[in-house]
C-alpha cells in the first residue's frame, strides 16, 4: 500500500465528544444522554446539517449554534482534543512500509495544521476543502492527493468516518474504509466498516 487518505476530524482526532458536548450545551446548559445523542446522529452526517437542523428543532438561532462549535476550536488551540485510539500505531505502520500519510478534510488549514501540530502528528500533505476544492463527496480532494504523488487508486486506502469520505474516495477510485461511532448508524451503502482503527493494522502492514 502506498499511501492512506485520511479524513481528519472524527478520524485522526477525537473531536465527536468536544463537538457534540458544546453543540448541546448551546441548546440546554445541562445536556443529558438523550440530547447528545440525538446531536451525534447529525454530526457524523455534516456540522453544518448538524446546527442548521439542532437550530430549527430546538428553537435556537444558528448564529449560537455556530459560535459554540467555533468556539470549540479556538479551545482546541491550547487544549486539542485526543488522537483517535490506534491512529499513531497506523501512522507509524504506514511509514514504516514506505507509504505516505495523506490528510483531506474540510477544516481550514489553520485549524487544521494547528490541531496536527498540537497532537504531534506527523503526515505527509494535506489538502483543506477552503483552499479552492469542494467538500466531500465530491472527489476532487481525493484526486489532487493522487495526481501530485503521482498514486494510482488501487495503490491506496482512505479512511474516513462519514459517508461522503467513503463516497469520495469510491469516485476517485480508491477503496474507502469508514469508521463508525458505535451506536449511530450511517447509509454507506456496502462500504468496508470498522469500529476501530486497530482493524487496519495487519492490512497496513501486510
Amino acid at each position: 500500500m502506498r499511501a492512506v487518505i485520511w479524513d481528519l476530524g472524527g478520524t485522526l482526532v477525537d473531536t465527536y465528544p468536544d463537538v457534540d458536548r458544546a453543540l448541546a450545551t448551546a441548546i440546554r446548559p445541562e445536556p443529558d444522554d438523550t440530547l447528545l445523542h440525538q446531536v451525534a446522529l447529525l454530526t457524523r452526517r455534516s456540522s453544518s446539517e448538524a446546527i442548521s437542523t439542532l437550530a430549527q428543532r430546538h428553537g435556537r438561532e444558528e448564529e449560537t449554534l455556530r459560535a459554540a462549535y467555533e468556539g470549540t476550536k479556538q479551545r482546541w488551540r491550547e487544549h486539542p482534543p485526543p488522537v483517535m485510539a490506534g491512529a499513531r500505531e497506523l501512522l507509524a505502520a504506514v511509514r514504516d512500509g514506505g507509504g505516505l500519510n495523506l490528510v483531506s478534510t474540510h477544516r481550514e488549514r489553520d485549524s487544521a495544521t494547528a490541531l496536527l501540530d498540537a497532537l504531534d502528528l506527523a503526515v505527509d500533505d494535506i489538502i483543506c476543502a477552503p483552499d479552492g476544492y469542494p467538500r466531500k463527496p465530491d472527489p476532487a480532494m481525493v484526486r489532487a492527493l493522487l495526481t501530485r504523488h503521482e498514486l494510482e487508486p488501487g495503490e491506496c486506502l482512505a479512511v474516513g468516518d462519514r459517508p461522503g469520505d467513503v463516497e469520495a474516495a469510491r469516485a476517485g477510485g480508491v477503496r474507502g474504509v469508514l469508521l463508525e461511532t458505535p451506536g449511530v448508524p450511517l447509509e454507506a451503502g456496502d462500504a468496508e466498516r470498522i469500529t476501530a482503527l486497530s482493524e487496519l493494522l495487519d492490512r497496513v502492514r501486510g
